[in-house]
Parts: C-alpha cells; sequence; structure tokens
C-alpha cells in the first residue's frame, strides 16, 4: 500500500510538472545548476547551497543540454549576478521549454518522491508499520507538497535529506556503529548543501544526541568506543530496579547501581558529544565536496552571509488584506488555511495518540518540528508557505498515528470517520490538480463567502489572505496560452504578472501591467490579472489612504485560469469618477 501511494505522489507531480511553466526562482537556479556542471566551480546563486541545483545540471547535461557560449553567460561568470535568470531563460528556451523542464525538474521530482519512502521506513520504527502507511498517504495527497515537488527550489529536497538525516540519526542510536555514524555525517552534510536554513539541524541534532543519553533504546547495541556513543560504557542497559530488599547488601548493591547508572549517563553525554563531533566532521567534508573543493574553504559561510540578498528590505509582507515588514503568526495561519482540513483534524488527534509512543520517539517528533517551525516563523521573510515544506513530513507522521488510531479503534463512528477524511482528502487532491500551489481549504471561504467552496475547496478566497507564492509564481502560463488561443484568439491582453520567465515564450500578445496602473478603474480591453496582484494590489491602495482604489480587481472575473490567473474582460469605459492614481510602490515583482 505504501507503494502504491508513493507511486500515486509519483504520477501527479510528473504530470502536473509537464503542465506548469517555469515558476519565477527555476530560471535562476537552472541556469547556476548548469553553470556547475559546465565550469566546475560555484559562482553564480551563491546565496542558495549548490547541491539541488548541482542535480539538475547533472540531468541538463546528460541530456545533451550545455551552458550557452554567448556575451549574456561569460558575463554571469565573472559575477553578473543579474543576468542569470536572463541566462537561464534563454537556455530554457534555446533547448525547447518542454524538453528543458522535464530533464531541469527530472531529479527533484525523484527526491521528492523519495520522501514517501523515507516516512514508510522511518515510520515503521518510529511510529507502527499502520501510521507509517498511513502517513504515505497523507504525503501523497497534500497539495502543498505536491505544488513544489517538481520545482527546480530548494524546500521540498531540504524537507527529503532532513528527513534522511533524521532516520539515519534514529538508525545509529538504536544501534551505534561506524558505517551508521558516517551515514548521519554524509546525510547531513547533503541537507546543509541543500539550503542555509538546514544549519538549524546542527543544534537539533545535539539535543536528539543528547535526549538518547536519557532516554535509551531498549535493546540498542553499541559497536563502538563509549566516546562516540550517548550510552555511557553499556547500550541499551535496563535501569536498575528499585529494590525494596530490607537486607543490607542488597541496599548496598542498589545503591552501587544507582551510582553506575549516574556514571553511565555522564560518560554518555561525553559520548554523545563525541558522536556530534565526528557527525559535524563528516559534514564539513561532504560540503567541500558538493562545494566542487573551493579554494576558499569558507565559501559556504560566505554564502550564509547573502541569505536575502536579492529580498528588498523595505518590502511590505500581505497577510488577510493587511501589510506590514513581518507577521509573526504568518506560517501558522499559512499551514491552517493551505494544508487540508482533514489533516489538520488528523494532526490534531494524532498529537493526542502520539502520547503513548516510547519517549525518545516523541522527541524526534517534537523537537525537529518544533525548531524548523520556529525558525522560520521568526527568521524568514513572509513569502510563502513553502518555507515551512520541511515541516510538513513530521505533520505526516503525527496525522498518520490519529488516521491510524480511527482506523483501529473498536469504535464504528471513529472507523467512519476515517473513511470520510482519507475521501476527503482524495476530493481535495481531485478538485485542485494539476494547480495545487494555489490550493486553500474551506476555511479560506467559510466566514465570509462560503458559497464559494467548492471541490478545489477555499481557493477561490486565497487571495484575501495571502499572496506571492501561496497562489502564483509563474506557473501558469502554458495554461493561459491555451485559454486565450481557446476564447480570445487574436486579442491583445494587459497583463499583471508575477514571475521572471517571459510570456513571449510562450507566443502570448501583452502589454505588461504595473501596479500603479491597476489602481484606477481600467479602460476596455482583455485583462489577465496574477492571483498575487489581485491580492495585493487593493492591499497597496489602502495602505496608501486611497481605499476606493483597485476594487475592479476584487470584482467577479470573466473567468478564472489555472487558478492564479485572473481574466477581466472590460467591455466598456468605467463610470468612475475617482482622481488620477498616485504612483504607489509594488506589491510586488509584478
Amino acid at each position: 500500500m505504501a507503494g502504491l501511494f508513493v507511486l500515486l505522489f509519483l504520477a501527479q507531480s510528473y504530470t502536473a510538472s509537464r503542465i506548469k511553466s517555469p515558476t519565477a526562482d527555476e530560471p535562476y537556479h537552472i541556469a547556476a545548476g548548469l553553470s556547475y556542471v559546465a565550469k566546475g566551480y560555484v559562482q553564480v546563486n551563491p546565496q542558495h547551497p549548490p547541491l539541488l541545483k548541482e542535480l539538475s545540471g547533472l540531468s541538463l547535461r546528460l541530456a545533451g543540454i550545455r551552458w550557452p557560449n554567448t556575451p549574456e553567460a561569460e558575463a554571469v561568470m565573472t559575477g553578473t549576478e543579474d543576468l542569470a535568470p536572463i541566462v537561464g531563460d534563454m537556455v530554457i528556451v534555446e533547448h525547447g521549454i518542454q524538453r528543458t523542464m522535464f530533464w531541469a525538474r527530472l531529479p527533484l521530482i525523484l527526491l521528492s518522491s523519495l520522501l514517501g519512502v523515507l516516512l514508510f521506513l522511518w515510520g515503521r520504527s518510529l511510529v507502527g508499520p499502520p501510521a507509517a502507511v498511513c502517513a504515505v498517504f497523507l504525503f501523497a495527497l497534500d497539495p502543498t507538497f505536491l505544488a513544489h515537488s517538481y520545482l527546480v527550489t530548494t524546500d521540498c529536497g531540504l524537507a527529503t535529506l532532513t528527513v534522511l538525516f533524521l532516520y539515519s540519526l534514529w538508525r545509529y542510536l538504536h544501534g551505534p556503529s561506524w558505517p551508521r555514524l558516517i551515514w548521519c555525517g554524509l546525510w547531513l552534510g547533503a541537507a546543509l548543501t541543500a539550503k542555509f536554513s538546514a544549519v538549524v539541524l546542527l543544534p537539533i541534532a545535539g539535543l536528539l544526541l543528547l535526549a538518547a543519553a536519557v532516554f535509551p533504546p531498549r535493546g540498542a547495541d553499541a559497536r563502538l568506543p563509549w566516546l562516540f556513543h550517548p550510552y555511557g560504557s553499556s547500550a541499551g542497559e535496563k535501569p536498575a530496579p528499585d529494590s525494596r530488599s530490607r537486607t543490607q547488601g542488597s541496599r548496598a548493591a542498589d545503591e552501587g547501581r544507582r551510582s553506575g547508572a549516574l556514571s553511565g549517563r555522564w560518560r554518555g553525554m561525553v559520548g554523545a558529544a563525541g558522536a556530534f563531533a565526528v557527525i559535524g566532521f563528516l559534514a564539513i567534508i561532504c560540503i567541500e565536496l558538493v562545494y566542487l573543493l573551493p579554494h576558499d574553504w569558507l565559501q559556504y559561510v560566505a554564502g550564509m552571509r547573502r541569505v536575502n540578498a536579492d529580498h528588498q528590505p523595505d518590502y511590505m509582507m500581505y497577510m488577510a488584506g493587511q501589510l506590514q515588514h513581518h507577521f509573526t503568526s504568518y506560517y501558522l495561519v499559512a499551514f491552517l488555511l493551505k494544508a487540508p482540513l482533514a489533516l489538520i483534524l488528523l494532526v490534531l488527534a494524532g498529537t493526542w495518540n502520539a502520547a503513548r509512543l516510547p519517549a525518545l520517539a516523541k522527541v524526534f517528533l517534537a523537537v525537529p518540528a518544533i525548531a524548523l517551525f520556529a525558525g522560520y516563523s521568526v527568521l524568514s521573510d513572509n513569502i510563502g508557505v513553502r518555507y515551512i515544506i520541511p515541516v510538513l513530513p513530521f505533520a505526516y507522521l503525527v496525522g498518520g498515528v490519529g488516521l491510524a488510531a480511527f482506523l483501529k479503534s473498536r469504535s464504528a463512528a471513529l472507523r467512519i470517520a476515517a473513511v470520510a477524511l482519507c475521501a476527503w482528502l482524495v476530493v481535495a487532491a481531485a478538485g485542485i490538480y494539476p494547480d495545487h500551489l494555489s490550493y486553500f481549504n474551506e476555511m479560506a471561504c467559510a466566514l465570509d463567502n462560503p458559497r464559494r467552496i467548492g471541490w478545489d475547496g477555499g481557493t477561490r478566497c486565497g487571495p484575501m489572505w495571502l499572496d506571492d507564492s501561496n497562489v502564483d509564481w509563474g506557473q501558469g502560463l502554458e495554461q493561459l496560452k491555451h485559454w486565450l488561443d481557446a476564447h480570445a484568439q487574436g486579442r491583445r491582453v494587459k497583463l499583471g504578472y508575477l514571475g521572471t520567465f517571459p510570456p513571449w515564450a510562450y507566443k502570448i500578445n501583452y502589454d505588461l501591467l504595473h501596479t500603479e496602473q491597476m489602481l484606477p478603474d481600467p479602460a476596455p480591453g482583455l485583462y489577465v490579472i496574477s492571483s498575487h496582484l489581485v491580492a495585493g494590489v487593493p492591499a497597496v491602495a489602502a495602505k496608501n489612504g486611497y481605499t476606493q482604489r483597485a476594487g475592479w480587481l476584487r470584482q467577479q472575473p470573466t473567468a478564472i485560469v489555472g487558478h492564479c490567473y485572473y481574466v477581466f474582460d472590460i467591455a466598456r469605459p468605467s463610470a468612475s469618477v475617482n482622481p488620477p492614481a498616485p504612483a504607489a510602490r509594488s506589491a510586488g515583482p509584478g
């Protein structure tokens, strides 16, 4: 069953990838990865580690797609960073959009699908086989993970490598040996070279090693010197019984056992530190190899300092019609709106049932999830639920515990509820396919516009809550081209676009609109507006005191294409008497 669910995920990810156009970040990453493979050093896009881009670039190279020999490409290799997306666009267009994107995305599709396998393998030991199968089922139908699974970006790859590292650490703690310790170091290095935010795995690993010294699993068989495992002088040793013997000799023996256990615990903490040191050393070696043995062995640290270098420091984040520099609750709101409601309910049920798991299993479920979620909530920009994708595998595992408990319950009502929740997940995945990135659950519409709830949940209300890559990331150009050919053949459209890949590559006849051009009521014409701008432009107007501006974007559109492009066919001039709108700061790249 788990294998079938992984194949279901793979089929959805692959077929959706063939429909979706390059997103805003992909041309940049594609150019960077191809340059690493072609030139043998990491120069382009240093604010993101190279591993996942290298996998994409290697796939392109094996498919016969080469780094271009153009002035723009040469300029990129000498440090002209802003030309990299243009070079990426050139590579994609020159070699064919479908062909290039297939080979660029293929390694990411396979890596994302690997997460389903890992959830089953790790879940069998962590939460039990039934819950592991249920976790894979939840993973296979989650629109958020599906949406990003095939993109040449870093989030899903980091999620897979994070779970791979934690699974390796779990196996090492249940049977410490040199091979398992080495794999821990290598997989940690791989995660660190997928995305810089993976540095949070370092304190997480330290805490988990210390937790093993406090809550040693039963039967752990150490094949290492005590300096390299957290179990003192002997692994898996059962704690001394609480002897009630009244004899003086028995009491002395009991005291001796307690003293030995205390000494062993301190030795275990020293062993945990030793294991952490080995893992960290091997991770550094892995980093240097992935960076293609650079002359500057601190290149990784230099790249970390450039994180968010291309982000505007005064950019205003959008949530629920408001603009701020940062929302502390952003990722909690994003998860509650973009995760299927059935998954949220199962996570709540699983949290209750997970209390029965062994102590170390609870620590492995809770500590990474809380640390990752808190880190992203405090430190990252509020530009998409995609940032907390590495937290989602823990939601699947905990939700799997809840679903398994319902299915195994003696209560017929709970078993019926389990079947209903599973059906709800299937309907949500089918209703939004292939537009997973734009998905919102029913809560997005429930309070204000319940009539807009459909087979795709509350996706129609999504732009009222969030913008950016939560609703549109430039992925719908091919679908827009098909719609225009069918319904507006030959017409020139006024396009409000969020993305970097040029619409002309799909032979779309358009004039580009900027934010200030959308504030007044529109002149007659065919308008195609990104849902990101449908969300943000009215908020920009309100922020600047022009509450009556851009109201036309909130009206019923003529059509919605790919759940991300709102089409307005304005047939006659507006009766607006508003004065000309002032220039306003853009709500986004469009």
